[in-house]
């Protein structure tokens, strides 16, 4: 277990087990607060919002959803928090241009391990 762990990455938000808030690329949204996550549902899912439960998600569990094979689409506060970490752990993740994505009509950055 990574002393890193239990450090809180952002949010994520879920209707039921089954049905957790992902992007049209099916990754599962990783906001940096839950004012930005409930954001993110009125323009996604404004008639359902209020089914969706909010939580936070900690490092270690987006470290074992990854190994797993599940991807995860970090806003920018949430990426910031989760990018140093992830290079502590030995991950070649990128740095991420969110100005860039934002001028490309985009605001999320997928994390995905690659099978080799």
């Amino acid at each position: 277990m990574s002393q890193n762990d239990s450090r809180v990455i952002g949010f994520f938000a879920f209707a039921s087990r089954n049905e957790v808030v992902c992007t049209e690329g099916a990754a599962c949204i990783i906001a940096g607060s839950k004012e930005s996550m409930v954001e993110y549902l009125k323009e996604t899912d404004p008639a359902n919002i209020k089914k969706h439960t909010i939580k936070k998600t900690r490092f270690g569990e987006i470290m074992q959803g990854l190994q797993y094979g599940a991807a995860y689409a970090f806003d920018e506060e949430s990426y910031n928090c989760f990018y140093p970490l992830a290079r502590e752990e030995g991950l070649d993740v990128q740095q991420a241009d969110f100005q860039k994505q934002k001028l490309e009509g985009g605001r999320f950055f997928t994390v995905k391990i690659l099978e080799s």
